[in-house]
C-alpha cells in the first residue's frame, strides 16, 4: 500500500499557531494532503488559511455548512470523510509535527503488514510559564513500553503505561469502517474513546516512545487544563463505550471491563445506595440486550457493594 497520509487539522480561533501547524505538516514528504476545517472561527483564522491554500496545493480547506461551530470531534469526522490519503493523521492547530514525523511510521507500515496504526511519543512547548511541576510531568506523552496489540485496550483502560496522544497517531484509512466516526456528542474525551475503539478493533503498534516526533502547544487556552469538563465527560465517555461494544458484537469480557472501570469511578463519588441503583438503572433499561446479560445481575449496587464489604461470601 503506497504510504500516502492525509492529515487532518481541527482550527477554531487559532491565528496565533495554525499557520505553524500547517508548515509542519507540509515538511513531511509522506504528506499527501493537509485538511484543515475551519470550524467557524472569529478572528484571522480564515485568512491566514487562505493565503496558504493559495500558495501550497496540499492544503485544503474546508467547513461545516454555514460555516458554524461544530467542535474537534465533528471537524476531524469531516476531515476523515473527505479525506483522500491510504493513511490519517490528526494535529491539533495549536501544536506542530517535528522532522521526520513519518520516517519511522513508513518502515513499521512497510515491514508490518498486518498493522493497522501505530503511535509515537509527543513532547511539549510551553507560550506561557511553567510551574515547576508541569517542567517535571509534562515532558513526554507516551506509553511507557512496548505493548502488544492485543493487551493494548487493557493497557490503556488501566492507565498502568501511561497513555499517548492523537498527535503521535497514524492509521490506516480502513479503520473508520470498524471504529466509526468520533462521537460528537463528547466535548472532552473524544480522543481517548477513539483509541480504545481503535485498541478493541484493530492491531495498533508501538512506535517511537522514547523521543518526540510532535509537539503539543501548553498555553493560557488548553482545554485539557479544565478538569471540572473532564470529570463529567469521563462517564460518558464509559457510557458511549459500553453501547457501542454492545451494537458492534464486541466480547462480553471487554464490556464487563469498561463495566467494572466505570463502577469504580461512581462508588468514588461515595453516594447513598438509592442514587447508585438509579444510576444502574439507567445505565442498564437504555439497552435492553445490557439489562438482560448477566453483567445487569453482577453489577446490580446492591450485589455489587455486598460483594465489596464481604468478599468471602462470594469466593468461588
Amino acid at each position: 500500500m503506497d504510504f500516502s497520509v492525509s492529515v487532518i487539522i481541527p482550527a477554531y480561533n487559532c491565528e496565533r499557531f495554525i499557520e505553524k501547524a500547517i508548515r509542519s505538516a507540509l515538511s513531511q514528504p509522506e504528506v499527501f494532503e493537509v485538511l484543515v476545517i475551519n470550524d467557524g472561527s472569529t478572528d484571522e483564522t480564515l485568512s491566514i488559511l487562505k493565503k496558504i491554500e493559495k500558495s501550497n496545493k496540499k492544503v485544503k480547506i474546508l467547513h461545516h455548512k454555514n460555516g458554524v461551530n461544530r467542535g474537534r470531534s465533528a471537524s476531524r469526522n469531516l476531515g476523515i470523510k473527505r479525506a483522500t490519503g491510504n493513511f490519517i493523521a490528526f494535529l491539533d492547530a495549536d501544536d506542530y509535527y517535528l522532522e521526520n514525523r513519518f520516517l519511522s511510521d513508513k518502515k513499521l507500515f512497510k515491514l508490518k503488514r498486518e498493522a493497522d496504526g501505530v503511535y509515537n511519543a509527543v513532547g511539549f512547548y510551553f507560550y506561557r510559564e511553567a510551574s515547576e511541576e508541569e517542567k517535571r510531568t509534562l515532558t513526554l506523552n507516551t506509553v511507557s513500553q512496548t505493548i502488544e496489540p492485543d493487551m493494548l485496550f487493557e493497557a490503556l483502560i488501566s492507565g498502568k503505561y501511561s497513555h499517548f496522544h492523537i498527535n503521535g497517531l497514524t492509521v490506516k484509512r480502513s479503520v473508520f469502517d470498524r471504529t466509526g466516526l468520533f462521537n460528537e456528542a463528547l466535548v472532552v474525551a473524544e480522543d481517548t474513546d477513539m483509541f480504545w475503539k481503535m485498541a478493541i478493533t484493530s492491531r495498533l503498534e508501538t512506535g517511537v516512545i522514547d523521543k518526540a516526533l510532535a509537539i503539543r502547544g501548553v498555553h493560557e487556552e488548553n482545554v485539557f487544563d479544565r478538569k471540572d469538563i473532564y470529570k463529567g465527560y469521563t462517564i460518558k465517555m464509559y457510557e458511549s463505550l459500553i453501547y457501542w461494544s454492545v451494537n458492534n458484537g464486541i466480547s462480553r469480557k471487554r464490556i464487563d471491563t469498561l463495566l467494572k472501570w466505570i463502577w469504580l469511578l461512581k462508588y468514588k463519588e461515595h453516594s447513598k445506595l438509592l442514587v447508585h441503583i438509579k444510576y444502574w438503572g439507567f445505565l442498564f433499561f437504555k439497552d435492553l440486550r445490557l439489562l438482560f446479560s448477566t453483567l445487569s445481575i453482577k453489577y446490580f449496587p446492591v450485589v455489587r457493594l455486598r460483594q465489596k464489604l464481604f468478599p468471602f461470601l462470594f469466593k468461588p
